[in-house]
């Protein structure tokens, strides 16, 4: 380990509570318990279960692990912290230059500076870009781990691009990788273009996106699981929380009382 890196490493631990940080076999919940979390992240641990989820999908702290479209970087600030005391590594595959939307650029923009304003924690996060319509390649063939990917399927499916998205994952990964995918779960049945529109996707379409890119899916979980959303809202998935994009103010209340969405948690495998 070099002098950085130990240096790095004892930085972050000190900032962990003392009574996680004894637990040497309890790493990921210390970094999740963590102080150098959003509050406002740490109370949506009760709807993404970070630790359940990661732990289903297998990956640890010394993997060499990618996460597409981190978003604002809600999982990177679990993520980052946790490999970097674990001699692992974190791809953070944003959204690519090219992009034609705003709100993507803007994401993309806020989420680097944001990285760059703590580096005691994300200095070591290696940033690339995934999406269309040429910056497909995120790392070198076959050189990593795992890929996760929370809630980002449906917008594959909305801009027409799963089935590259899928490939270029594949192409990415070792043998024996893990892909690991959260989404928001349709009902069975549910046609495409309702689920384009709801952003919503059936567990089978999901499935039959990475088989053809030649996954194997090794197994499903209801981690992620919420019996309270009918998934038939105004505004689709985006009328529940985080979002809560309703037309009537006083329906808030009702939308905030179901939770975030029912999601589909599922654990791929690269042959």
């Amino acid at each position: 380990m070099s002098i950085k890196r130990l240096f790095s490493k004892m930085l972050l631990i000190s900032i962990l509570p003392l009574s996680q940080t004894a637990l040497a076999d309890d790493l990921l919940q210390a970094t999740i318990d963590s102080p150098h979390r959003a509050e406002s992240n740490k109370q949506r641990d009760q709807y993404r279960h970070p630790a359940e989820t990661l732990n289903f999908f297998g990956v640890t702290e010394s993997m060499r692990i990618v996460e597409i479209w981190p978003g604002r970087g809600w999982y990177t600030e679990i993520l980052a912290p946790w490999v970097k005391q674990g001699d692992g590594e974190l791809i953070a595959a944003g959204f690519s230059a090219n992009t034609s939307s705003a709100y993507r650029q803007t994401i993309r923009q806020e989420y680097n500076a944001w990285l760059a304003a703590s580096p005691d924690l994300y200095d070591e996060v290696v940033i690339t870009e995934f999406g269309p319509e040429t910056d497909w390649q995120f790392a070198e063939p076959a050189s990593v781990d795992a890929v996760l990917t929370f809630r980002n399927v449906h917008n594959w499916v909305q801009g027409e691009f799963a089935d590259e998205a899928f490939s270029a994952i594949f192409t990415a990964l070792k043998s024996g990788g893990v892909l690991g995918v959260t989404d928001h779960r349709a009902k069975s049945g549910t046609p495409l273009e309702m689920m384009k529109k709801s952003g919503y996707l059936t567990e089978d379409l999901v499935i039959s996106l990475a088989e053809n890119a030649g996954f194997v899916l090794e197994e499903k979980s209801e981690i992620n699981a919420n019996s309270a959303d009918t998934t038939d809202h105004p505004n689709g998935v985006w009328t529940l929380p985080p979002n809560l994009r309703v037309d009537n103010e006083a329906d808030k209340a009702k939308y905030q009382a179901i939770g975030e969405s029912d999601r589909m948690t599922l654990r791929f495998r690269k042959p």
